[in-house]
């Protein structure tokens, strides 16, 4: 948690954060909320900083589009830590070793493991429609 008395410059979290009291929180703090707006999100009544910001974020992403969103805010480079994330998780959820020596060598052999099976070959994502 950072301490209340440091204001906070931007906050990254995914849509499940989109909550009238994350978004007040953040503007308390003199933070920037970016949250992507859930897929049914509507526009908030309410006339306070945290509502004007977040409508101003649900007017973006319809206007734009969700992907140029997410490239404009910088909240792609997220995405990609969560897939790295996932990937490392596919050889397992949890290192089996206690010594940190051990954890770290194990930590390694995985990544070194994912570079190989990307050496090997990325696949192609190609967007349709």
């Amino acid at each position: 948690q950072v301490p209340n008395d440091e204001d906070i410059g931007t906050v990254t979290a995914d849509g499940a954060y989109d909550t009238r009291r994350c978004h007040s929180a953040i503007i308390a703090r003199g933070g920037t909320a970016i949250i992507p707006i859930r897929k049914n999100g509507r526009l908030w009544k309410e006339d306070c900083p945290a509502a004007r910001a977040r409508n101003e974020t649900l007017r973006a992403t319809r206007h734009y589009g969700r992907a140029f969103w997410k490239r404009w805010t910088g909240y792609h480079t997220r995405s990609r830590a969560e897939a790295r994330m996932r990937c490392l998780k596919s050889f397992g959820e949890r290192i089996s070793t206690r010594d940190p020596d051990r954890q770290t060598a194990e930590i390694h052999i995985r990544v070194a493991l994912m570079n190989r099976f990307n050496a090997l070959g990325t696949a192609e994502i190609v967007r349709v429609a």
